[in-house]
């Protein structure tokens, strides 16, 4: 495990490569306005857990849970099927092949809206991703294809195939010169934060695991934006791929090495631009996890009725792995988000 106070909470990283990067969106708005127009879209739960927060020694736990978001069992529904919605809005999608990258659900995302919209998604996977994954991506109609010993190797064929084939390349992550479309499927995860805030009071603490750091990009830019400074923000990325807090303490966008992580869909060794930007202004700490933290969170989120994986549930692994150094006490109130449920 790692714990690093961001210096830079409140300014943001200075540095050449995100000159040009935008932060993530607050504003929420056409989200929500394009959400409500969607026949599948529905709020997912927030639980108050009063027994995980007995486990914790806080006062109140609270978990955002992603588990079945349209059908697809995970988060990532918001993002690129939004991006979709948003182009077949301008009537742009119909006949579009759609190419991609995916470590796990946002590949599934990419396919729904695919699918949803009369396009063709063309997902690449690492050979580490498991077949039922794959297979889940064919059951949706996405075409697969099998790139690399990793997500950065699959996400370089991605792009390439995009380029050779001039299809639209989806990616969940963002680097220099191409940040359009990343940017929009971050907004999608707005929604997401968006349905906490009428439902309870501030947190002190808001736990946000990241892979690349979409969600917890976004999450962050929102949350900070309605409740404030007060607010810790803790981002949780495991060991294994340290992307954020690595290019955190090296002051701008590093590429990070490392062994294949369990957190499988939290492997990613380059951090997504827009994110790094967003969250060196939002986050108040960055946190790395082992891979039996990961697991421990992932247990007690089953614990306690809550069955998720140990990406799903990293965020809670981070605060039972660190929580007195994060000062959770017992007057504290955390919010957590369960990304994703047990078989995604």
């Amino acid at each position: 495990m790692n714990i690093l106070k961001n210096p830079y909470v409140g300014t943001g990283l200075s540095h050449p490569e995100l000159a040009d990067v935008p932060f993530p969106s607050p504003d929420v708005q056409a989200t929500k306005a394009l959400l409500a127009r969607c026949p599948v879209a529905g709020v997912t739960p927030l639980h108050s857990v009063p027994s995980l927060a007995d486990a914790l020694g806080v006062a109140e736990v609270w978990v955002k849970d992603e588990r079945d978001r349209m059908g697809l069992g995970s988060f990532k529904a918001l993002g690129a099927a939004y991006v979709i919605a948003c182009d077949a809005e301008n009537g742009a999608a119909r006949g579009t092949t759609y190419v991609t990258a995916s470590a796990g659900n946002h590949g599934l995302s990419v396919a729904a809206g695919a699918a949803a919209f009369g396009a063709r998604a063309v997902i690449y996977l690492a050979h580490t991703v498991p077949e039922a994954f794959a297979d889940r991506l064919r059951a949706t109609g996405a075409e697969v294809v099998r790139a690399g010993d990793d997500y950065e190797a699959s996400m370089e064929a991605a792009m390439q195939a995009a380029d050779d084939m001039g299809a639209v390349l989806l990616s969940d992550s963002s680097w220099a010169g191409y940040t359009a479309r990343p940017h929009q499927l971050m907004e999608g995860y707005l929604a997401l934060m968006a349905e906490v805030f009428d439902r309870m009071n501030a947190p002190t603490h808001l736990f946000l695991q990241a892979g690349v750091g979409g969600l917890a990009g976004a999450a962050a830019a929102i949350a900070r934006r309605h409740w404030g400074d007060d607010l810790r923000i803790i981002v949780v990325e495991p060991e294994f791929a340290p992307a954020l807090i690595a290019s955190i303490k090296a002051a701008g966008p590093v590429q990070t090495q490392g062994p294949v992580s369990a957190m499988g869909r939290l492997d990613c060794k380059v951090p997504s631009l827009i994110a790094l930007k967003g969250l060196a202004r939002d986050a108040n700490d960055f946190i790395t996890i082992t891979e039996a933290e990961g697991q421990a969170g992932a247990d007690l989120a089953d614990a306690h009725k809550l069955g998720s994986t140990p990406s799903g549930a990293a965020g809670l692994a981070g605060a039972l792995a660190l929580g007195a150094q994060l000062g959770l006490g017992a007057q504290s109130r955390a919010l957590f988000i369960l990304s994703e449920g047990p078989e995604a």
